[in-house]
């Protein structure tokens, strides 16, 4: 497979400012990081209790009490303190700063002298360590450790949490490894690689790199680690509900360059992808990435959600099988998409292939995007199709699915997950090579990046996805010949584009228009239409058979009870009905929304055709959606297969 050198542009040289993203950069350190700061301090009532802070205040001997949560509460501190990273690259701010240090001199009191952190296994099982690698969570927790002091450190220019997860992971490095004496397996939930791929980026210490591989390698290969480990007598159990060891949903099922098929937990499988494809490129391991790439085909055609969501089952968080996309059960959890756009940008760098990014697009303007309010305190965990709030009832198939926002989970990772991201959302716009700025995604912002020798200096003005307008202005004065390319969305048609006014001839080349020159002060503008369409599914897509949904651009469209009144189950619309663009700058912030007349089922009666009366209906995005109180919400609407043009079509 040829590969791209191409890496990601430092968050603190990106300054977004556009309108349709800015709501979300602003409400991350304004709103949410705040926010999270009281709850991870279990300050804020009626939502369920963190007991994180407490817990590492419990470890360092500073508090008496029972140590609290889920094995992996500790993340929710990690990812907190990464989110907090990406906003100080932004913006520094003194009291944020303290904070932050006040957190990591706390880590640093819980840290074991030999450098081990995990307060479950400092204080729930002493003397347990790595005895329960298939649930235990300890690798994991310290994957996002690591992760976190990466980002601090390249935020701050401070070592003491980058100091103290080099320790950690030293007496990770002499634990684990092919050698005699050390332990030979891997993490049950994969997380640790791709952090340890990042910490070997900022130290150059390769026995990180090697240690990231050696997880690799061994996963999936016999005897079956896992299934040694359940059945060894210091086994001690965390979750009842894997009872039954099933070797796909740990991804162990086979060596991890055999596989073709997406298995077992969602979050765990995509964070897996992401280091296969960073070891692949870091090792120039072709069977890697050729892996990386059948397991994206997968993913991508058979198994994910038009809002780029993976994981349709709620029992177990996990793939299922192909085409398997129910609409009202599905689960779709939050940092499934966020795992699934890490993949996708990874792959797109690797391989210089558009196709990734309009994934990657598609996951954050609707997936990601739901998972939290406008507000900034509520989160969706799971992301379904469809919503009939009366039915999400406990103990039952659908008890997963809330029809609301939650102030916070049991199981909190997305809302520290969804912190992280969109406060690095910089990540995903540009990518550079020694020669080569590439521009992924139109944010508006402002950038001065490293490429040729010097700093081009990059604006870039949009109103997308409103409009398909896109300028681009360079200074690259201080910089040699280099190659930008600009991406034209998969959507895109009747697209135009101008050098410094001039309409100049190109053809995309895997998505990309590639221009080289010695630039100077130049200008370039890229047209295209964006248009809302009606879609259909894959016809194996048994939920969807006979059923239509709305995309337009990036964003996928659903209808509202708000809008659009109770029982949208009995709404039919005609596949050539037309959508009317209807810009709305005082809803949610401005919005899009689309309206159109459709019919609704008034009745069936025996032995007669259905009756149904004709009324006007409206959609609006599906990132959006629940911000205006509660009900129903579908994305996939009953067609009405009537039209003069599917009458010709029959009878071809």
């Amino acid at each position: 497979m040829k590969t791209f050198d191409l890496c990601p542009v430092e968050n603190n040289r990106i300054r977004i400012n556009d309108h349709y993203w800015n709501r979300y950069v602003r409400m991350i350190p304004e709103k949410v990081i705040p926010y999270q700061w009281e709850i991870l301090h279990d300050r804020v009532k009626d939502a369920a209790p963190s007991y994180c802070i407490q817990n590492f205040q419990i470890a360092a001997g500073e508090k008496q009490g029972e140590r609290k949560g889920e094995v992996f509460q500790d993340t929710d501190l990690y990812k907190w303190l990464e989110a907090v990273a990406y906003c100080l690259s932004d913006h520094r701010s003194s009291a944020l700063e303290k904070q932050a240090d006040e957190m990591i001199d706390l880590i640093g009191r819980a840290q074991c002298s030999d450098g081990y952190i995990n307060t479950y296994f400092t204080l729930v099982r002493p003397g347990k360590r790595w005895t329960n690698l298939t649930q235990g969570h300890e690798l994991y927790c310290a994957g996002h450790l690591f992760e976190a002091a990466v980002a601090y450190y390249e935020a701050t220019g401070k070592r003491k949490l980058l100091d103290i997860s080099c320790r950690f992971a030293d007496y990770i490095v002499k634990v684990f490894g092919p050698l005699k004496g050390q332990c030979h397996g891997m993490p049950g939930h994969p997380e640790v690689e791709l952090a340890l791929v990042r910490l070997y980026r900022a130290t150059k210490n390769t026995a990180y790199l090697e240690l990231a591989k050696y997880f690799i390698d061994v996963r999936g290969t016999q005897p079956n680690y896992f299934s040694q480990e359940i059945r060894k007598k210091e086994f001690e159990p965390v979750y009842c509900e894997n009872k039954t060891f099933e070797s796909e949903y740990y991804q162990s099922h086979l060596p991890v360059r055999q596989q073709i098929t997406a298995e077992g937990h969602a979050v765990r499988a995509v964070y897996l992808y992401c280091a296969m494809a960073d070891i692949g490129y870091l090792t120039k391991d072709n069977s890697l990435l050729e892996a990386c790439k059948a397991l994206w085909d997968n993913i991508v055609e058979k198994r994910m959600y038009l809002i780029g969501g993976i994981g349709s089952s709620g029992h177990l968080e996990r793939f299922t099988t192909d085409y398997d996309l129910p609409n009202d059960s599905g689960y779709a959890e939050t940092c499934a998409a966020i795992g699934l756009a890490q993949f996708g940008i990874r792959m797109a760098r690797i391989t210089g292939d558009a196709s990734y990014i309009d994934i990657v697009e598609r996951a954050l303007y609707n997936n990601i995007r739901a998972g939290i309010a406008l507000s900034g305190d509520r989160y969706f965990y799971v992301n379904p199709m469809e919503v009939w709030p009366s039915i999400c009832m406990p103990n039952t198939s659908r008890a997963h699915v809330k029809p609301t926002r939650q102030r916070w989970f049991d199981v909190a990772c997305c809302p520290t997950n969804i912190a992280r991201t969109m406060s690095s959302l910089g990540q995903f716009i540009y990518e550079t090579g020694n020669d080569a700025l590439v521009v992924n995604l139109f944010i508006a912002n402002e950038a001065e990046i490293p490429v040729a020798g010097g700093n081009a200096k990059i604006k870039l003005i949009c109103d997308y996805p409103k409009s398909g307008l896109i300028r681009l202005q360079i200074d690259g004065n201080s910089c040699e010949e280099f190659e930008l390319s600009l991406r034209l969305p998969g959507f895109a048609h009747n697209h135009k584009l101008f050098l410094n006014g001039k309409q100049i001839s190109s053809t995309p080349d895997h998505g990309y228009f590639r221009i080289r020159r010695k630039w100077k002060s130049d200008s370039i503008e890229l047209f295209f239409e964006i248009e809302p369409v009606w879609v259909c599914s894959n016809v194996h897509v048994r939920d969807n058979i006979g059923k239509l949904a709305i995309l337009r651009g990036p964003e996928v469209y659903c209808l509202e009870e708000i809008d659009n009144g109770k029982e949208l189950s009995r709404v039919f619309i005609s596949p050539d009905t037309d959508l009317k663009e209807d810009w709305d700058p005082a809803l949610m912030g401005g919005t899009m929304k689309l309206n159109f007349t459709g019919n609704l089922l008034n009745k069936m009666d025996n032995n007669r055709l259905p009756q149904f009366i004709t009324k006007k209906f409206t959609a609006v995005p599906y990132g959006s959606w629940n911000n205006r109180g509660d009900g129903e919400m579908v994305v996939w609407l009953r067609a009405l297969w009537h039209s003069k043009r599917n009458k010709k079509d029959t009878k071809a």
